[in-house]
């Protein structure tokens, strides 16, 4: 039997989706499963996006221009010059969702064997992507006790080699909640400029910051114009995972061509897709101050209840939907596949994702996993009284 490639075996399964067969197992055995294991929102779709598709009169549903639908493209300009990012529509182009736009990003900026440096924990798929494009990640670790804060300056120059390319951020974070203050980037930023590196910033929950903080864009920070590559998606600020459409943003001329080639070869985004992407952006405001009042009180919620189950330490999120959890058991991968296959409360369980596999650096997150609040308050309680109940009985719970 002829062998798989070196990438096939270096590909890791996803956190978030490898226990869905065990899931799937405890639904067949009649269980309730709350899922908290991924960023699937049940906030509804924008009414305008689904009417779009709905009303959808082209009689044949061509390719758009690899780069996106030009009308889609210009309305999304406006949308970034509405919130300060002062762009033009040829800056930017659609992708198979914001997944692409990491794909194409590092495939167009990065050679096989350049290194390029991620704050820990991260969004697993940044791996699976780098891996992909024969990218190395460096991780850099931020900690449960500073709040997943940003590692310290030194910590990032510890670890740049002549091999380092690039540094990746997601600000709101995905997995840890962590909002990065302006502050925080300009440190970045100064790190960028001095060893002329790459600034990928992938700025998907960027309508999702809580208590009174902003977002500040990577955009827009002063000197590294060129340097920088935004990626987004309208997945979760329109409730809108199933869409794949996201943009990959840059004032770099030649990455965007570089990225156009790998675009032209796949031909087009999805034209449902970017139908719906283009009618969210007619989203009316109070649908977004519903959402934020919604996430807020799931937030306070999940995040309280956590912090009262003994040997359970939860930051407070800044934003995104996210939480990484210390939970006290031995690990948290055998304790997530446990609560499926052999827990239940009342006939439900809960399903995590373990925060090892948003880790490169081995042994790391044994003990936490990722939350994600995007389930109603009512299911929010269950969940949370489903896993208090599983810790008291958990096998391998620690102190």
């Amino acid at each position: 039997m002829p062998a798989i490639s070196i990438k096939g075996n270096k590909m890791p399964e996803s956190p978030i989706r490898k226990l869905a067969p065990f899931a799937e197992e405890a639904k067949r055995k009649g269980r309730k499963v709350y899922h908290l294991n991924i960023g699937q929102p049940d906030i509804p779709t924008p009414k305008v996006a689904l009417d779009a598709i709905r009303n959808f009169n082209m009689e044949v549903v061509e390719y758009s221009h690899s780069a996106g639908i030009e009308s889609y493209r210009k309305k999304l300009a406006g949308y970034y010059k509405g919130i300060g990012v002062d762009i033009d529509y040829t800056q930017l182009m659609i992708t198979t969702g914001g997944s692409e736009a990491i794909l194409f990003g590092l495939m167009s900026c990065f050679n096989p064997g350049d290194e390029v440096i991620v704050p820990e924990p991260f969004y697993a798929n940044y791996y699976g992507f780098a891996i992909s494009a024969g990218v190395e990640v460096v991780p850099v670790t931020s900690t449960i006790e500073d709040g997943f804060a940003l590692p310290s300056i030194d910590e990032f120059k510890k670890v740049i080699t002549s091999k380092t390319r690039g540094i990746i951020i997601c600000n709101p974070n995905n997995p840890t909640g962590y909002l990065y203050s302006k502050e925080e980037l300009e440190q970045i930023r100064d790190i960028v400029k001095e060893y002329d590196l790459y600034l990928f910033s992938d700025e998907v929950y960027r309508e999702f910051c809580y208590d009174g903080k902003e977002h500040f864009s990577a955009m827009n920070l002063k000197g590294i114009e060129q340097n920088v590559v935004m990626m987004d998606s309208v997945s979760k600020r329109y409730s809108s995972c199933g869409s794949r459409i996201g943009a990959l943003v840059t004032r770099n001329q030649q990455v965007l061509d570089a990225a156009l080639k790998f675009a032209q070869a796949r031909l087009s985004p999805p034209t449902f897709g970017q139908v719906a992407g283009e009618a969210s952006l007619d989203t009316p405001p109070e649908y977004f101050e519903e959402v934020y009042k919604e996430y807020i009180e799931r937030r306070n919620y999940m995040v309280d209840a956590l912090n009262k189950i003994e040997g359970v330490d939860c930051p407070l999120p800044g934003g995104a939907f996210y939480t990484i959890t210390h939970l006290p058991v031995d690990d948290a991968d055998k304790f997530s596949q446990w609560l499926l296959s052999d827990f239940e409360y009342k006939n439900a369980t809960v399903m995590l994702a373990p925060a090892s596999g948003f880790y490169a650096s081995p042994g790391l997150g044994k003990q936490e996993v990722r939350i994600a609040y995007v389930l109603k308050i009512e299911d929010l309680k269950e969940a949370m009284k489903c896993l208090e109940e599983a810790l008291k009985v958990y096998p391998g719970k620690t102190k």
